[in-house]
């Protein structure tokens, strides 16, 4: 089944830049390797996360390129595909070749602030032409507006290549109203990394996550042993990770993350503007982080 592709930790990847802020295609695929190799289970290409407000079609179609080939196979691919004019995002889905991903991740419109019908009529258009399953994509603090779980429950209901939803609204209480109402085998997954854990425990199918990819091993391990029911040992890791997931957003993502690489010995620590790479003290705080050192390249 489609779904089960997509149970467990999937992570949202950066792309990495070199000092003139060119796209580093060795330090991606550096990047797709230690995740890969830390044990998650499928990689989201071109999300938020990869500053893909920042790129060009060209260095778009780049990194699709070269993550879909050192993924080589290996795990499945989600691909981001949304935006705020609807007819845009058709024309894309029509007329791109996505015949190496999985699935889609299309977020709702942003800026626009439409109404809940709006937000189902975009979605509707999307899977009336989508070649692909779609995973939606709900961040009000991205947006500007909240997908409630009654909107998503009725795409969700109406449209059977829409099989699960990101949900990052960062609110539990709605996370678990989304869980108990949805039909049975959509997916929702957390896209908040500090409550990944009771939303799996509640229910959720799993992450796409930022911390994700720079600490594969002990992130996705937490997931499983979630998903396992496995409390214990869930929490133990949870409360491990704890600050780190405080310290790769205190300055806005991908900048923290990005630092968190830049710690490993896989990338820079650069973005693009208007984003503004961490300071030398949120660096501080996350290279003394004592878990990094066991998962350093060089070091």
């Amino acid at each position: 089944m489609i779904m089960s592709k997509f149970l467990g930790t999937g992570v949202a990847l950066v792309t990495p830049f070199r000092e003139d802020l060119s796209v580093d295609v060795d330090a991606l695929i550096n990047i797709v390797n230690h995740a890969i190799n830390g044990g998650v289970e499928y990689l989201v290409v071109l999300g938020t996360t990869a500053e893909s407000a920042t790129l060009t079609k060209e260095e778009k179609e780049l990194v699709k390129h070269t993550i879909v080939k050192a993924n080589s196979g290996r795990v499945p691919l989600v691909v981001g595909v949304g935006g705020n004019n609807t007819a845009e995002v058709v024309n894309e889905l029509q007329t791109s070749d996505l015949s190496a991903f999985d699935a889609i991740l299309s977020v709702s419109p942003y800026y626009n602030k439409p109404t809940q019908e709006g937000i189902y009529q975009h979605f509707k258009a999307i899977a009336e032409v989508s070649p692909l399953p779609i995973i939606l994509y709900n961040v009000p603090g991205r947006t500007g507006s909240n997908v409630l779980p009654k909107t998503i429950i009725r795409l969700a209901t109406d449209f059977k290549n829409i099989i699960g939803v990101k949900e990052a609204a960062g609110d539990i209480v709605q996370a678990m109203r989304l869980i108990k109402d949805k039909p049975k085998d959509f997916l929702v997954i957390s896209g908040d990394d500090m409550i990944t854990l009771p939303m799996i425990l509640a229910g959720g199918a799993g992450v796409i996550s930022v911390i994700g990819q720079g600490l594969p091993k002990e992130f996705s391990l937490m997931v499983r042993y979630a998903l396992r029911g496995n409390l214990d040992d869930a929490n133990n890791i949870h409360f491990q990770l704890m600050d780190i997931i405080d310290y790769i957003f205190e300055e806005g993502n991908p900048a923290g993350i990005k630092a968190v690489f830049e710690n490993l010995g896989l990338s820079t620590g650069k973005v693009r503007l208007p984003l503004m790479e961490a300071t030398a003290a949120l660096k501080q705080k996350i290279n003394s982080f004592p878990i990094l050192a066991t998962n350093k390249i060089n070091g």
